[in-house]
């Protein structure tokens, strides 16, 4: 391991009642690093938190600190603090005395004591409250002594969950201010978990993107928001519209009906890809000369700092589009967009892929269910097959008991012109689906996959 690592996760796994929350997690941080775990909820970030903490005791895998294995290490002999949503301040004592606390437990000299809780109350801006009660305070000055009480014992880590959370906006935008001159001046290791996007950008040394218990991707805040590795980064990290494409060749692509110049090489040729194009990226003019393909302003909306508008291309396409200059609703406008703003990502899959076996010549076991459908000849019974179901060939029923199966919107994704969904079938299995029609995340749906759908080969394995 390299002598700038002080954290080093490898291999770990989770489970609470058979659901697997985390999966094989491996990332190292690097002494003095700013890391964020972010994610949507339920990721399994907090989780993750909380057993480099000690709080939890992983199912598999290891935790190193600075080497050494701490994983079956006690919270209280570990080097690290943690810092909570909830502050977990002690009503009884005052501001002082919180963040005393820790070094007296430590025997710490009462004279080594005041300086150290001195330097803190200068740290975080709190040096005329030592002596009043924490329930005096604000939710950002309690935030404040949370945080000089963690940091007063010097922990070679700081972890921190979600510690903003409940601030409003205003003093949540201040104190990721005070944090990021708290870690330059302490120059201690933070590991810090939020769900919210800016959050992590404007925090983050390293961000750990984390979805269903997975790490979709580790970069730092410009690598994460400029080539995000797959759809769900590219949509969950900021703003986005993310379009099915075709590599036509090395620096060409194919979107929207339009062929582009772009930057991208190595995805092969005529090969399906997805393409993101960033709402600040598109440049929108009142005419057509210089445009690369027109559109027709559906909307616009000022947000502050710019307006934002959805424009219907020339080619039936809905994007979104950010300018400092408003464009009026049914305005004609042209639209270009420059080869280094156009983002290539490999698709994650063409189509769904199951595992089946074959139970006649006219039918097949598949996703927990037997589906009628054209056996290859030469197929015996329990032959196991590979069945391929295109994604606009999934039905989605208003009503769960409507379908062969049941299942619930898990993601969903708009693709500029029809909507790309993950469902989560009641037995666990993944389908997607690509619709016109409007789903909700959470919709209960029943499923059904017409006969004639389902293509199958012979299974490689």
């Amino acid at each position: 391991m390299a002598k700038d690592y002080i954290i080093d996760i490898q291999h770990l796994s989770k489970s609470f009642g058979g659901v697997k929350v985390l999966d094989d997690i491996n990332f190292y941080v690097r002494r003095g690093e700013f890391v964020t775990l972010l994610g949507p909820s339920g990721c399994g970030k907090t989780t993750l938190l909380r057993q480099i903490a000690g709080f939890i005791a992983p199912d598999e895998g290891k935790i190193l600190l600075e080497g050494k294995d701490i994983s079956g290490i006690p919270p209280y002999e570990r080097p690290l603090n943690t810092v909570f949503q909830c502050y977990a301040l002690f009503p009884h004592l005052d501001v002082y005395d919180n963040i005393a606390f820790g070094l007296k437990l430590q025997k710490v000299p009462p004279k080594e004591t005041e300086v150290r809780v001195k330097k803190m109350l200068k740290m975080v801006s709190m040096t005329d409250y030592e002596d009043r009660s924490v329930d005096s305070l604000s939710g950002g000055q309690q935030q404040r002594v949370a945080i000089a009480r963690a940091l007063v014992n010097y922990p070679k880590v700081l972890l921190l969950d979600e510690p903003l959370a409940a601030l409003d906006l205003k003093m949540r935008k201040d104190m990721q201010m005070e944090l990021k001159e708290i870690h330059r001046k302490m120059g201690i290791t933070f590991i810090y978990v939020t769900h919210d996007q800016e959050e992590a950008l404007t925090l983050s040394d390293t961000i750990v993107v984390l979805n269903e218990g997975k790490i979709q991707q580790i970069g730092t805040p410009t690598d994460i928001y400029n080539e995000p590795c797959n759809s769900f980064v590219a949509d969950f990290i900021g703003d986005s519209t993310i379009l099915n494409g075709t590599m036509i060749c090395d620096r060409k692509v194919e979107f929207m009906g339009h062929e582009f110049d772009c930057v991208d090489e190595g995805f092969g040729e005529n090969v399906p890809v997805d393409v993101v194009v960033r709402p600040e990226d598109v440049y929108i003019m009142n005419h057509l000369e210089g445009s690369q393909f027109s559109g027709k302003v559906k909307s616009c909306i000022f947000k502050g700092v710019h307006y934002e508008m959805f424009v219907e291309t020339d080619t039936g396409y809905e994007l979104m589009v950010q300018d400092y200059n408003a464009f009026e609703p049914g305005s004609e406008v042209g639209l270009l967009i420059r080869p280094n703003d156009i983002q290539v990502m490999h698709k994650e899959r063409t189509c769904n892929t199951f595992k089946a076996r074959v139970s006649d010549a006219e039918h097949i076991e598949m996703l927990g269910r037997h589906w009628e459908c054209k056996v290859p000849e030469g197929c015996a019974e329990g032959d196991e097959l590979v069945a391929e179901v295109d994604f606009d060939k999934v039905e989605l029923l208003d009503h769960q008991d409507d379908g062969r199966l049941a299942g619930e919107v898990h993601f969903l994704l708009y693709k500029g012109d029809h909507y790309h969904l993950t469902i989560l079938t009641d037995d666990g299995d993944h389908i997607w689906v690509d619709t016109n029609d409007i789903w909700d995340k959470g919709d209960l749906v029943g499923i059904d996959i017409a006969f004639g759908a389902i293509k199958l080969s012979r299974s490689n394995g």
